[in-house]
């Protein structure tokens, strides 16, 4: 998922996570879990963490 030029699944292969469930919303809910888990545990910056709730944001918005 590449939204605005930021791909939020090639963020989480960074740190060997993989989410597929063949459910789009629910893929991008387990993202967004991910991602802030990586933002608590400090192995994502700031700014990275705002891109990618921003892609987020962005992918969710197409679907709802």
């Amino acid at each position: 998922m590449n939204s605005g030029g930021f791909d939020l699944r090639a963020l989480l292969k960074r740190f060997g996570i993989v989410i597929y469930t063949g459910d789009r919303l629910g893929d991008l809910l387990l993202m967004e879990d991910e991602i802030r888990e990586l933002r608590q545990m400090g192995l994502i910056d700031g700014d990275e963490f705002v891109q990618a709730m921003a892609a987020l944001a962005a992918e969710k918005s197409k679907i709802q």
